[in-house]
C-alpha cells in the first residue's frame, strides 16, 4: 500500500504542478487555485511516503518533514479555497480585498509564500531520507535538498515588502518565477514516481 500511495501522489502532485504551469500561462486564476490545491492534496501522502520507507535513524526527520508538509497544506488550502470562493463569489469591500485578494499582493499573499517556505523544509528534510546509490536516487535526493532554498525566500522576500499592488510588471514578474518552479518541481513528481515504482511491495 506505501508503494501504491507514493506512485498515486506524485502523479497526483505532477498534475496539479502542469495544471498550475498551464493555468498560468492561460491566465485562468480559478485554475491555478484550483491547481495549487491538487498540489497540497498530493504533497502530504508524497512526503509520508517517504517517511514510510525511512530507515532507522531517520525517523525524526521524516516526521520534522511530514509536519512542515501539514503546515503548508494547512496555509495553502486556506488561502487558496479562500480565493475560489469568498474573494470570487462575495461582494467584500476594498479594505477586505487588500486581504484577501491574492492578487493584491497582502497579507494571503504572504500566508501563500510562508505555505511554500513550509513546503521547501519538508522537501530539504525528507531528502535526508533517500539512501539509494543509483543515479536517478541521487537526482532526486538533490532536488529535493535544492528546493529547500525556498524556505528562505518564502520568509524573507515577504519581510522585505518587495510585492506590493501596482508594482510595475508585478503580474509577468510573478508568472516568470512560478513557472521556473514549476519547471523545478515536475521532475522532483516524475522522479518520485520511479523511486516508488521500484520499491517492494
Amino acid at each position: 500500500m506505501d508503494r501504491r500511495t507514493g506512485m498515486g501522489a506524485a502523479l497526483l502532485t505532477l498534475a496539479g504542478v502542469l495544471g498550475f504551469a498551464l493555468s498560468m500561462l492561460i491566465g485562468s486564476d480559478a485554475g491555478s487555485f484550483l491547481a495549487s490545491m491538487f498540489i497540497a492534496w498530493g504533497f502530504v501522502p508524497l512526503i509520508c511516503a517517504f517517511a514510510a520507507y525511512s530507515e532507522k535513524g531517520s525517523k525524526a526527520i521524516s516526521y520534522a518533514a511530514i509536519a512542515f508538509a501539514a503546515v503548508y497544506a494547512t496555509l495553502s488550502m486556506l488561502v487558496y479555497f479562500a480565493q475560489l470562493t469568498t474573494v470570487r463569489l462575495e461582494a467584500i469591500n476594498e479594505q477586505a480585498r487588500r486581504i484577501l485578494d491574492y492578487g493584491q499582493f497582502g497579507l494571503f499573499f504572504n500566508y501563500d509564500l510562508l505555505a511554500y517556505a513550509f513546503m521547501a523544509l519538508a522537501t530539504f528534510c525528507i531528502a535526508f531520507t533517500i539512501t539509494g546509490r543509483m543515479k536517478r536516487e541521487k537526482w532526486l535526493r538533490g532536488l529535493l535538498a535544492v528546493h529547500g532554498i525556498f524556505a528562505v525566500t518564502g520568509v524573507i522576500l515577504p519581510a522585505l515588502g518587495l510585492f506590493h499592488p501596482g508594482m510595475p510588471g508585478g503580474e509577468w514578474i510573478g508568472i516568470v518565477i512560478l513557472e521556473f518552479w514549476c519547471a523545478y518541481f515536475a521532475p522532483i513528481c516524475i522522479l518520485s514516481y520511479f523511486h516508488f515504482k521500484n520499491k517492494p511491495e
